[in-house]
């Protein structure tokens, strides 16, 4: 049996950048081929590439050993090619059947046939065991039943190649399962597929072989068997990463954030500090509150009693402003949408909290500004060739760091992480794992909320473990483990088996 698609010797360019040079891959029928690599390896734009919305410099696609020539979006699904996206292309007011066929309805003559197409979705629900109604608007299912209906899109166009694109960034343990039982169907259905994923550990688990970019150069492909986590790691770091979790662990001082007895809609009763010099994770299962807490806390969200102290002195509810003004700063979980102006450029996103700051007479100082931007790139690693590129053309893991040098310009010294690191690459984890250890050493202060349980054990002073809105325990990292981070978040609720800690 031929490949069913191959990418020969293509090389792609962008202004400043070579993002693909000479990549060469094929995808076999009814294969799981897994590509990893660091955020700006080149693996967006080669799937890019095979779904038609970049043409390459140099190279040709083939499927099925005939080259493809041109290629566009729509002569790829004509192909039955799929892209399974991370941030999900579906219309949540319409119903589970009419965003499986929007764009290409079944009719009869000129009028729509609702009753085939109701009829051919519940046959295409039914063929990867989701049990959703046709009828059901997506806005009332959950991200793992909306990728579902995703999946069952691209089956409803004959899709013979589907590419997931870090499919399991937003699911619970019990939701992953669930994906994973639907992607061996389509091994057996002779559907190949490639896997794009951070998460380093599941790819043993689902991928037959698996492709290292790094660069926008292919370092290695080989069967997953022959590979272990190590030769992955050091693959796509380019170097050995000894150990990713960077600590030093210096002298605590004054208690810099402290949250009293506070109560919110999802929480109760949350009591918690940090100190100058430490970093405390926030543990739990997803839906435990931690999140909640954080954004109450810094203002973004209501909270109905307790009190916000900075450096002892209460803060005014509801009022992000003050906050930021006493140096709390907060990195979102969404980045994209509550971190950064996705269409301005780096250097407007950097000073956009600090511009009286940088600007006290209320005269832009153009000049200044620029310097100082530059500083906050060569400090933080920003791989960018000029502070004006607009950030929506930024890796997660480069514009995580954007996000950063934003607060750092305002000189915050007490942190707010919510999940630092999801959707980012090993190699500018331990970048950012680093840069926080940075700042504690500098006497800052870091809470981070993390669902990567070895990233909580391995970066915090502390831990808090959360369970069903309420704090379950406190643990020193001395004493923390797995297990007994685990015991506390199952602590209080019998109903969050299946919820993600992981």
């Amino acid at each position: 049996m031929g490949k069913l698609l191959e990418f020969r010797n293509i090389s792609k360019t962008f202004p400043g950048v070579k993002a693909l040079d000479d990549v060469s891959l094929d995808l076999n029928p009814g294969e799981v081929h897994v590509v990893v690599g660091e955020n700006g390896a080149g693996k967006s734009t080669m799937m890019k590439i095979i779904s038609g919305v970049y043409a390459p410099d140099r190279g040709e696609l083939l499927l099925d050993d005939i080259p493809l020539g041109r290629n566009t979006p729509k002569i790829a699904e004509q192909h039955g090619i799929a892209m399974i996206y991370q941030e999900l292309s579906i219309v949540p007011e319409l119903s589970v059947m009419e965003n499986i066929f929007l764009g290409h309805e079944i009719r009869r003559g000129i009028l729509i046939d609702r009753k085939a197409m109701d009829k051919r979705a519940e046959e295409l629900l039914a063929s990867i065991g989701v049990k959703v109604s046709p009828g059901t608007l997506v806005k009332n299912l959950s991200i793992a039943n909306q990728q579902m209906i995703e999946i069952a899109k691209a089956l409803s166009k004959n899709a013979r190649v589907i590419v997931f694109d870090e499919p399991t960034s937003s699911l619970t343990d019990a939701e992953i399962k669930e994906l994973f039982r639907i992607i061996t169907a389509l091994r057996g259905k002779g559907v190949g597929m490639f896997y794009i994923s951070h998460r380093l550990e599941e790819i043993f688990e689902i991928g037959d072989r698996i492709t290292i970019m790094r660069d926008g150069r292919k370092i290695a492909t080989a069967p997953i068997a022959e590979m272990d986590m190590g030769k992955v790691v050091e693959g796509i770091a380019g170097r050995r990463i000894e150990n990713v979790f960077q600590r030093h662990f210096p002298a605590k001082g004054e208690i810099l954030l402290e949250l009293k007895d506070l109560c919110g809609e999802r929480f109760q009763h949350v009591n918690l500090n940090v100190r100058a010099g430490e970093i405390i994770g926030l543990a739990g299962l997803v839906g435990s509150g931690r999140s909640e807490v954080v954004r109450a806390a810094f203002g973004i969200d209501p909270y109905s009693a307790g009190e916000v102290l900075v450096r002892g002195k209460k803060m005014p509810r509801n009022n992000p402003q003050r906050l930021a003004h006493e140096g709390v700063a907060f990195l979102p979980e969404d980045r994209k949408r509550e971190g950064l102006a996705l269409s301005l450029s780096i250097r407007e996103n950097a000073v956009i909290s600090a511009l009286r700051r940088l600007n006290p007479l209320t005269i832009v100082d153009g000049r200044r500004e620029r310097a100082t931007v530059r500083d906050f790139v060569r400090k933080l690693g920003i791989s960018s060739p000029t502070i004006e590129k607009l950030v929506h053309f930024l890796s997660g893991g480069t514009q995580q760091k954007v996000v950063l040098a934003k607060w750092l310009i305002t000189e915050a010294s007490i942190f707010i992480f919510d999940e630092p690191t999801r959707g980012i690459d090993v190699g500018s984890k331990s970048s950012i794992y680093s840069l926080m250890d940075e700042l504690v050493g500098l006497g800052a202060g870091i809470v981070m909320i993390s669902s990567e349980l070895p990233e909580v054990l391995g970066m915090s002073d502390r831990i808090y473990v959360m369970a069903q809105g309420r704090i379950a325990g406190e643990i020193d990292r001395e004493e923390a483990d797995h297990v007994s981070v685990i015991q506390l978040a199952f602590s209080q609720t019998s109903a969050s088996q299946g919820r993600s800690l992981q």
